[in-house]
């Protein structure tokens, strides 16, 4: 039945309250960010009786009578307090933030480490529209809601096997999915007075989200080549760029997961010395025997690196038992699908994993401490985060933030501040005071 308006709505889900359903939404421009979007359909599909509805938002089929409405989709569906199962949970929530909506391709991906692959799921309709009308706006308004019936079932079918609910995949799919979605929903703010809004894929091999949409790759926004310039506060004169990075970050959460005590002060100095070289090549020979290989005599001369060993050894045996680790934080299994040929290449995989791992959990405090204030945050990558800090927040919010992101100083920041994203400058001292 294709529901047009909220009587039909109501009497349907009246019908199905105690049915899990499968949601696919089908927004207005599939070149638009979610954020920008809207919806133009939501096919559901009943998984107790295998029934069938697309509710009808904003098409060229609506009829006038339709007095449907997200808000009033969002209320009508949650009443129903069964899992409701979609393809891309973040994409949705974007707009229709729905109570227990559970990603199946979060599913497939931790069961599987590779995500679900859609890209061939088209129609002659939809492959028509999109070759010859590449420039119109919101085209799925005008392809025919059949059409879009006859994909929805498409992707029913290829997700068929993913309909279940893991209470260990909960923290992926509540908290760093709805981590990722705010950071996303704030944009990045531009000279040329609109903002750029980025988008986090999670679905990579080593767990550390990938992010880039609109051509842009904002993990690895280029910073000597004036890239960086074009993102300025959207506060103007009253806020300005504040960016929190880790120092010396994957050491120090290596060593708090096995069992290592660096003294106070800079990490790759107290390195440096038990080298016997300076400060730069310290940060070099770090890295070469983090990402490589540990020399027999290194792990024998320097404590921190013996107890790594160690800690490679064991995650390796682990391998070998199981053809899998599981991770330190979330207790996520990694390794099942990825064939490991070297201890170096599962750690290096273990190190993202872990670092992802705990910037959420940092997430999971520090949004909530955003929330009700001016300030923003814009932009997260592996060993950073920044901000769009409004002034009228003050310098004792700012603490609170470096306190938060810092877990108390076990992992210490360097905060730079400027005026846009490129040249900003060393404050870190000012917060000494």
């Amino acid at each position: 039945m294709i529901v047009q308006n909220k009587k039909q709505l109501q009497d349907i889900i009246d019908k199905h309250i105690d049915s899990e359903m499968v949601l696919i939404p089908i927004l207005c421009d599939k070149n638009l960010h979610p954020i920008q979007n809207e919806l133009s359909l939501l096919y559901i599909k009943w998984l107790s009786s295998g029934e069938e509805n697309i509710v009808v938002l904003n098409h060229s089929e609506k009829r006038k009578d339709n007095d449907l409405n997200v808000k009033f989709l969002k209320k009508a569906l949650d009443i129903n307090t069964e899992n409701k199962y979609i393809y891309d949970r973040k994409s949705l929530i974007h707009n229709l933030p729905l109570n227990t909506l559970n990603d199946t391709n979060l599913n497939f991906y931790l069961e599987s480490s590779n995500p679900l692959y859609i890209d061939n799921l088209t129609t002659n309709t939809h492959d028509f529209f999109n070759i010859n009308f590449s420039t119109l706006n919101n085209i799925n308004r005008y392809i025919p809601i059949m059409k879009h019936l006859e994909y929805g079932r498409k992707l029913v079918n290829k997700m068929r096997d993913l309909f279940f609910y893991k209470e260990e995949n909960k923290n992926y799919n509540e908290n760093v999915i709805n981590n990722l979605t705010q950071i996303e929903q704030s944009g990045l703010f531009t000279t040329d007075n609109e903002y750029q809004y980025s988008q986090y894929n999670i679905y990579t091999s080593t767990g550390r989200p990938s992010n880039r949409f609109g051509g842009i790759n904002f993990a690895a926004l280029n910073k000597s080549d004036g890239t960086r310039k074009k993102y300025i506060s959207r506060y103007g004169d009253n806020g300005c760029m504040i960016e929190m990075d880790y120092d010396a970050y994957h050491l120090r959460l290596i060593a708090e997961i096995v069992g290592y005590e660096f003294p106070e002060g800079s990490v790759h100095q107290y390195l440096a010395d038990q080298y016997g070289v300076d400060y730069d090549k310290s940060k070099s020979l770090s890295f070469k025997y983090l990402y490589g290989e540990i020399p027999y005599r290194i792990s024998k001369k320097i404590p921190f690196f013996y107890k790594v060993q160690k800690y490679i050894d064991k995650k390796w045996l682990e391998y070998k038992r199981n053809n899998f680790v599981v991770s330190d934080i979330y207790n996520r299994k990694i390794g099942s699908s990825i064939s490991f040929t070297n201890k170096s290449k599962l750690f290096n995989y273990c190190i993202q994993l872990l670092e992802t791992e705990n910037n959420m959990t940092v997430l999971d405090d520090l949004l909530p401490l955003l929330k009700g204030k001016k300030t923003k945050l814009i932009l997260y990558s592996y060993d950073s985060f920044l901000f769009d800090f409004h002034k009228d927040d003050g310098m004792d919010f700012l603490k609170q933030i470096k306190k938060v992101v810092e877990k108390n100083n076990s992992y210490p920041v360097k905060v730079g501040w400027g005026t846009n994203y490129h040249k900003l400058e060393d404050i870190t001292e000012k917060f000494n005071d």
